[in-house]
Order: C-alpha cells, then structure tokens, then sequence
C-alpha cells in the first residue's frame, strides 16, 4: 500500500495544503528541545491516514459532522474535533503533525515526527486487511522515514532524532472486535482462541517495538484497551432489542486478558531492551468511569453516542456515508461520553491526553512529562 500523491484526496486536498503550510511556521518556534513522536496504531490516533485509502467508508470519517467543534471541516479523525495525539503534540508546544500518507506534505514535518495511525488497524495482518493500514505496514512506513532522516541530516543528526523520540501506540481493539463487528454475533468467533489470540496480537506489538529499538527507539508510551463490551456499537449485537443492553462480558473480557499480558509484556522488555522506558496509560478504567459516572465528570450521557441511529445510536451511521445512512447528531457533544459508535469525544479525549501527561507513575513506568525527561 503505497501513499499516493496528495491530489488522491480532492475533497479535503485543499484544507490540508493550507492547514499545514500554515502550521509549518510554527516548527521554528517550537520548543528546541522537544522530541520527535512516532505515532502508531488506529482510530484513537489517526489523524487522516485513511484518507487515502478508497475501498471503504467504513473506515474513513473525512465527511460532516466529523470535526464539527475544533476544525470546522472533517479531517480524518473519528471525533467531533481533535484526538489524544494533538492534546500531546500541544503539550510539547509542537505543531499537529499531518497523516503520513499525506505526502508530500508529512516530509517537511519528519524532523518532529511522523504519525502513521490508520483507523481500523490491528496488530494482525488479516485485521480488516484492504482497508486499512497494519501495525507491519506502520513499522515499515517508520523505516521509510528514517532512511529519510539520515539522507536530510546525516546519521549522527539521525541517531540523536530517533533515541530522543517518543513511539506512541493505540492497537489491538480491532483484533478483537472484528469477529463480533464482520459476522454481527454475540458469540466470538475466531480461528483461534482467545488465549492463542492474545498471545499473538502481543507478540506481534512486542516484534514492532523491538524493530523500532534497533532503530534507536527508547522512550515509548502505550494505551491499553478500553471495556470493549460497553461501546454503543457493540452494546446493540444484544439481543432481543428490549434488552437493557448491558456490556458484552465476553468481549470486555478480552479486553482484560489482553491488558494483563500487555503489562507483562512490557516489564519484560524493560528488562531486556537497553534504555527502554514506557508509559502504560490506563485507558480502560479511566473510560470506564466515565462510563459508570458521567454526571462525576461532567457528562449527561455515557452510554449513548452522540451520532448515529438506533438504540444507544450505536448503529455506525454518523455521516450517512455508510451502508446505514440516516442518523442524529446530538446538540453539544461535550455533553457526551461517545461521539460515535465506537469513538469518544474531544472533551474526552482532552481529558485523557492531560491524565497522560500527568499520571502519577508506578513502579518502573512513567508519565509522559517524566518520560521527555
């Protein structure tokens, strides 16, 4: 899957090419010595990769009302504005970086960073495989722009970019939902099972990032998954349609199992990998609060989405360019939990990108303030 030319995207072309020439006057005014980021993994952190990808619209949101309240105008992200990624990249006092397929574009942008996230991906190939862009595809992407680094600045410039970087990752959710999502099923069904399936989907993000160590990566920073079960597009698979549509257990479960042998994983790297340091974000219990809670954090509503059709509007219709295509868009998504079946709101996503940076690190792991440090 190779990036196309930028006029591959003629609808959105024109916002992009003067949202970051504009951007671009930043970059001289950033912090000198802020890092480069690295970012991987799916919806959560895709910025626009899938864009140009044309198979499908179920794995694009470049179409209204997707980025309604900060753009204006619908970028590629899977909320009503930005995503953790850009509540980062401010922190840091850098500019947003562009979708790496958006080339030529991205190139000017790899001396702080490259964000190959694609909405849809999976640590498997086979993970909605056509219409999206693997973790293996990332990577290989990655070892693109380093090639690129050296070329521009010379190893020595190069080495120092890429050891001071931080390599963000948001990936497995699709490894698991896929099956429930393709055969539209309560039961989970898989060619492997669910042990075997965890086993695989961390070896395969253990594989990546011990290619990226080689590379010079040394300080990386995770998400682990949320309680798949009670997103509004899987709540409805219950059934009969009276159900109160409590969360699926098997899928949370998952969820769970996949967290325990994540958090492993990464100690044991910790111990193998010279100079590796991390950042393990609870995704999963800070979503669940909310979700649990909303009127303690502010929210009105946490178990509906804010767009889309049907119970919990979990039907994934928002934008109407999908095979369902009425929907309702709520008045004030920070109102909301959800802004689609699937996806969170700014304001949540806000308030993650600030725990993030903020969190009080346990044993061996840190912040992301502790770990540019």
């Amino acid at each position: 899957m190779e990036p196309p030319s930028p006029w591959a995207c003629c609808n959105c072309f024109c916002f992009f090419f003067f949202f970051f020439i504009s951007l671009s006057i930043s970059i001289s005014t950033s912090t000198p010595t802020a890092p480069a980021f690295f970012i991987f993994g799916d919806s959560f952190f895709d910025p626009g990769n899938n864009n140009y990808i044309n198979t499908t619209t179920l794995d694009q949101s470049n179409f209204p009302p997707y980025g309604q309240t900060y753009f204006h105008f619908p970028t590629g992200r899977f909320s009503d504005g930005r995503i953790i990624p850009d509540f980062i990249l401010e922190y840091v006092k850098l500019p947003l970086i562009p979708p790496y397929m958006d080339q030529p574009a991205s190139r000017t942008y790899y001396k702080i960073g490259a964000n190959f996230a694609s909405a849809g991906a999976g640590a498997l190939v086979h993970t909605f495989q056509g219409s999206v862009i693997s973790l293996q595809t990332q990577i290989r992407y990655h070892k693109r722009v380093e090639n690129r680094l050296r070329k521009m600045y010379g190893n020595v410039e190069a080495n120092n970019t890429l050891s001071k970087a931080v390599y963000l990752f948001s990936i497995g959710t699709n490894d698991y939902l896929s099956p429930y999502l393709i055969t539209n099923s309560t039961r989970f069904n898989s060619s492997y099972s669910s042990s075997k399936l965890i086993e695989i989907v961390i070896g395969n993000l253990t594989i990546a990032i011990k290619e990226l160590h080689k590379r010079g990566g040394r300080k990386f920073g995770f998400l682990n998954l949320g309680p798949l079960g009670c997103l509004p597009g899987i709540r409805i698979i219950l059934n009969p349609p009276t159900d109160s549509g409590g969360c699926i257990e098997a899928a949370s479960l998952l969820a769970k199992l996949h967290n325990k042998a994540l958090t492993k994983s990464l100690k044991r790297l910790a111990e193998e990998l010279h100079g590796f340091k991390y950042l393990l974000y609870d995704f999963n219990s800070n979503l669940k609060h909310r979700l649990k809670h909303p009127s303690k954090y502010g929210y009105k509503e946490g178990k509906t989405a804010c767009c889309g059709t049907g119970r919990f509007r979990g039907t994934f219709s928002c934008g109407g360019k999908r095979p369902v295509t009425e929907y309702q868009v709520c008045e004030n998504p920070n109102e909301y939990v959800f802004w689609d079946s699937y996806h969170l709101t700014e304001r949540v996503y806000k308030e993650m990108a600030h725990q993030i940076w903020n969190q009080k690190p346990t044993r061996g792991t840190y912040n992301l303030k502790t770990l540019l440090h």
